[in-house]
């Protein structure tokens, strides 16, 4: 036991050492936290680019059955944020369930998440910036445009380091601000997205949809295992625990009801977007423009580019938000540096934000991401994996209380995302899983240097 080195729960809640967040959310707030991450690239490119390679029309049930994998894994999360409202997310809960090693496998997981996935989202904002620019007849060099790569003319892709370190400046100042920015994005990316759907509706020829799985439900698997990108970030939301009003109730309402959303949002677009085009004309860059472009409703595509570049803003923000309190959280227990959990004026972690945030914007400005993208899907994968099987010894510990949300089924449902989420993990590539194995070593590295030596386990 001494080895797997837990933390004890009521510890956990009840902190004496005052490096607490304040409780300032609602559960609106939550859920619009939730939209604002999920909703991104996953509506705006994902369902063209996986229709056409992978899924054809049926990437409807790629959306749906990564959703029900996702669903099973967010009634884990909701029973786990219910119980113990701390911030930190899988880390925490595998802290108090697995011990020490596992929450930092864990934690670096959500590390590669977070990380890569705003990385990714941010080189995507950046393509349609330009492209946006460019309609105003505003032309940036190429030289700034992209990740270095002199071959094709590009040195660093600086619009998309602006945009990483704007959102930190705006983290900076506490989430309740960074909240209020967040919802009118929000907004403004439902209702270009509706927009879409109810323009779109009238422009869908039948005969799109056939054959309707022209790649089989192989295709439809892999498809899922692919659009499951689509849905990272609701797992951010857990991240706010320990900043959220009576947890017990608006946890599960937060994590659940932004799934349930973005789910028919996904599910509406997919549909409408392979009636109005042909899947197999859908491998572009910007596929939802491309389909209103193809019916002549060129105004309409202008405000999809905008809906886009608002989005992907909002899915870089709390990618961001959730990196950073889980750096605050290892600060805190001090398997990181002490730093990353001090506290500025606004109770936001200032050094662990400017630290993650700077770490991604040179990521995104330097490296070329598009054969990494893939890893964040393991990440999360493996972090949803752990969190539903450790449900299940959550519930033998009597110190849980009794009060809050409770996973239906128990314990089918757990056992049921755990194997869901293997077997998605089944569906990477070996060279993902091989990248993925080299990170997680070099994680251990790190733990075995200097977390274990550090932690405050140790007094």
């Amino acid at each position: 036991m001494n080895k797997l080195r837990k933390k004890d729960i009521n510890q956990m809640i009840y902190q004496k050492d005052g490096i607490q967040l304040k409780r300032t959310l609602g559960a609106f707030d939550l859920v619009m936290l939730g939209v604002g991450a999920i909703i991104g690239t996953g509506i705006f490119i994902l369902p063209g680019t996986v229709a056409a390679l992978h899924s054809g029309p049926a990437i409807i049930y790629s959306f749906i059955l990564a959703a029900m994998v996702c669903s099973l894994a967010a009634m884990c999360y909701s029973e786990f944020a219910s119980s113990i409202p701390i911030t930190g997310s899988a880390y925490t809960y595998s802290y108090s369930v697995f011990g020490e090693v596992v929450a930092w496998i864990v934690a670096w997981a959500l590390v590669l998440e977070y990380g890569l996935a705003a990385a990714s989202v941010s080189t995507g904002w950046s393509a349609y910036f330009v492209s946006l620019l460019e309609g105003f007849n505003i032309t940036i060099p190429t030289a700034i445009t992209g990740p270095f790569n002199p071959a094709e003319g590009t040195y660093i892709n600086l619009p998309a380091i602006v945009i990483v370190l704007s959102l930190a400046f705006f983290l900076s100042f506490g989430l309740q601000g960074s909240n209020r920015l967040n919802k009118i994005m929000v907004f403004i990316k439902i209702s270009v997205i509706l927009l879409f759907i109810i323009v779109g509706v009238f422009y869908v020829k039948p005969m799109n949809w056939e054959p309707f799985l022209p790649f089989g439900w192989d295709g439809v698997f892999s498809g899922a295992a692919l659009v499951f990108f689509a849905y990272l970030g609701f797992d951010a939301v857990s991240s706010a625990a320990e900043e959220v009003k009576n947890p017990q109730r608006t946890m599960p309402i937060g994590i659940i009801g932004s799934l349930l959303i973005c789910t028919l949002l996904y599910v509406a677009v997919s549909l409408v977007l392979t009636g109005m085009v042909s899947y197999t004309n859908l491998n572009v860059s910007d596929p939802v423009s491309f389909a209103m472009e193809m019916v002549n409703q060129n105004w309409i595509a202008g405000f999809i580019s905008l809906g886009a570049i608002v989005g992907m803003m909002t899915v870089i923000l709390v990618l961001l938000y959730g990196g950073t309190r889980l750096l605050f959280a290892l600060g805190r227990d001090q398997l990181l540096p002490k730093k990353m959990s001090r506290l500025n004026n606004n109770n936001s972690p200032v050094f662990s934000t400017w630290i993650f945030s700077i770490l991604i914007a040179l990521c995104a400005g330097l490296l070329p991401l598009s054969k990494l993208a893939e890893m964040t899907n393991m990440g999360t994968l493996l972090a949803f994996t752990i969190v539903s099987i450790g449900v299940i010894f959550l519930r033998k510990n009597k110190k849980v209380s009794s009060g809050g949300f409770k996973v239906p089924l128990f314990p089918f449902i757990p056992i049921l995302s755990f194997v869901s989420c293997i077997f998605l993990i089944t569906q990477l590539s070996i060279d993902t899983l091989i990248a993925s194995g080299i990170w997680f070593l070099f994680g251990l590295i790190i733990y075995f240097f200097y977390g274990r030596r550090h932690s405050l386990m140790n007094k």
